[in-house]
């Protein structure tokens, strides 16, 4: 494969590129709601001649079928919105283009990644003839809720896949580099979501009732006391404690008090291991106040980490060296301590995520991803069509 030939065909889909990005960027739609976003990425499709499986919901899988035998390979975008307002201006001023939809934004680069997969579409149907095997574009719905994964996997079970390989734009990261190294990239996640039933009473007398703040309270330091101390410390990677609902007024003890949170790891071991502890600690905590713990089905390991298979990721980074230069590669950039659901494609086969830089100071881009300041530079886009492409192309 002549990747000189490559590169300027990914180069050639820039503007094309930039056009869908936009789009997309001012037609948000948040998880699972992206029903005009499918309708669009239907239309890119049609216009390519490339067949497609509508998943329930608004999920896509399309099909480029190559003209030569070879391994089936498999590409990922999400194409959700966040449920956040957007900001007019980025870190140094007005954005190129800001969300016509009230309440949605895309604030964490999925216009992107929806444009970058259809400049890479286009590219591979105009070389599908030299093409080894066959790849799987799956356009994933509501990735930040968590809400198409299962729909997605559920489909590719009749597929067959040997490989897959996903992209994330990455604000701490310059424009121009990716990080592409194996081993863990992003975090797995357990969730709680407990709830402490206690007595309600009069808050005049608590001896009287049995007050369900008192062991919430308790378990916001016990647990991270806990994961501290009783978790090997390389495997835990955080503890957020996010939701504290007890009570309406001054005077009254409540019934319940409600305490939700994650904790992030990059060990896949430690998952379960994390699960247990804080069940074991918030039942220890009840009873010592007479209270009960329950919890939401929500309690759980959501999440697996992203862990780069090693063979994936040197070939794709080889591959980009040959494409691109070896420059575009960094190797310093650390780990992402959000969590993905690109995790549950890697149960299925070896893959690979690449973080790709879209921080530009001059642009002002490079706000952290879920806010409303969030903004990319477009121009990394190219770059992303590009590690795709020798991901799909690269033997």
């Amino acid at each position: 494969m002549d990747f000189k030939k490559i590169k300027k065909l990914a180069e050639a889909q820039q503007d094309y590129m930039v056009e869908m990005r936009r789009y997309f960027h001012t037609h948000a739609e948040v998880s699972d709601h992206e029903f005009g976003t499918r309708k669009v990425l239907q239309r890119e499709l049609d216009s390519l001649n490339i067949p497609y499986e509508l998943l329930e919901g608004t999920g896509i899988i399309a099909t480029i079928q190559g003209g030569k035998p070879g391994k089936h390979r498999l590409l990922r975008c999400d194409i959700d919105a966040l449920p956040l307002q957007e900001e007019k201006e980025n870190l140094s001023g007005a954005k190129v283009c800001v969300s016509e939809n009230d309440g949605a934004c895309h604030a964490c680069g999925h216009d992107a990644h929806m444009a970058m997969m259809l400049g890479t579409a286009r590219v591979l149907a105009q070389v599908k003839d030299e093409l080894e095997g066959t790849v799987y574009c799956c356009f994933e719905e509501g990735e930040e809720s968590n809400g198409g994964i299962a729909t997605m996997m559920k489909a590719l079970e009749k597929y067959t896949v040997d490989e897959c390989f996903a992209l994330h734009v990455y604000n701490a990261l310059e424009v121009g580099k990716i990080s592409m190294v194996a081993g863990p990239r992003m975090a797995g996640a357990v969730r709680f979501d407990m709830t402490f039933h206690g007595r309600a009473g009069h808050g005049s007398r608590p001896d009287l009732s049995i007050n369900p703040i008192v062991p919430a309270a308790h378990m916001v330091g016990e647990l991270d006391s806990a994961l501290r101390n009783q978790l090997n410390a390389e495997s835990i990677a955080t503890l957020g404690l996010c939701t504290f609902r007890a009570g309406d007024t001054w005077n009254i003890i409540p019934e319940t008090a409600f305490l939700s949170g994650s904790a992030r790891y990059f060990d896949k071991e430690a998952g379960p291991q994390v699960l247990d502890l804080i069940k074991k600690s918030a039942e220890a905590t009840a009873s010592i106040h007479r209270c009960t713990v329950t919890y939401e089905p929500t309690t759980k390991v959501i999440l697996e980490p992203v862990i780069n298979d090693p063979a994936v990721a040197a070939r794709v980074s080889d591959g980009l060296a040959e494409m691109c230069g070896a420059d575009v590669l960094d190797q310093g950039c650390g780990r992402w301590y959000a969590s993905e659901t690109f995790s549950r494609y890697m149960e299925k086969c070896p893959g690979a995520l690449g973080l790709l830089g879209i921080k530009n100071e001059t642009l002002g881009s490079g706000a952290p991803h879920h806010n409303g300041k969030f903004d990319l530079d477009e121009h990394a886009m190219v770059l992303g069509a590009c590690s795709e492409l020798v991901f799909a192309l690269k033997n």
